[in-house]
């Protein structure tokens, strides 16, 4: 299984820029791996965490570190799903919108088609002002604007770079 978990560092950073945003959020951890990010945004005050991702194995781990952590089940959703499988579901299911959503697929993924599509449903995505964080590989260089979404800030710490976009409809109007 190739894994590559958010450093500590990394992750210390996203909440610095993220911690206003926290309380009462709804998160979408999406690509989870271990569900560092999820639930270090419980602790933080996030409301829900929906974790996702395609292994059996790591949808396993996280539902055991909740349960060691003993966070209520009603905070939480662990799905075992490919990320744009997930994607396509949760429109057809019109899942309300997330806060945040972290994406961190691995970094060998072409992550342009995945966010092709949720540029393509960002309103259905992310609520209003809501934000989307994309992992990346630093060399990795990720489109300022794709679709309705625009990339309002880039942060880069080692080989990872964190970009940071929102629906450019929020701003429009």
């Amino acid at each position: 299984m190739n894994v590559r978990p958010t450093s500590d560092r990394l992750r210390e950073t996203l909440y610095n820029v993220i911690a206003a945003r926290m309380e009462g959020a709804r998160l979408l951890d999406l690509c989870a791996g271990s569900g560092a990010v999820g639930i270090e945004a419980l602790s933080r005050g996030a409301a829900y965490v929906t974790f996702v991702d395609q292994s059996r194995k790591m949808c396993g781990l996280i539902e055991t570190n909740l349960d060691l952590l003993e966070i209520p089940e009603e905070q939480t959703e662990v799905i075992q799903s490919e990320a744009s499988e997930f994607l396509r579901q949760s429109v057809r299911r019109k899942t309300q919108p997330w806060d945040i959503v972290f994406l961190d697929p691995p970094y060998s993924t072409d992550h342009l088609k995945l966010l092709e599509y949720f540029a393509s449903h960002a309103a259905e995505f992310l609520a209003a002002d809501g934000l989307l964080i994309v992992e990346h590989h630093h060399k990795n260089a990720l489109s300022d604007r794709i679709g309705t979404i625009i990339r309002s800030r880039i942060l880069k710490q080692g080989d990872s770079a964190l970009s940071f976009y929102r629906n450019a409809l929020d701003s429009e109007g």
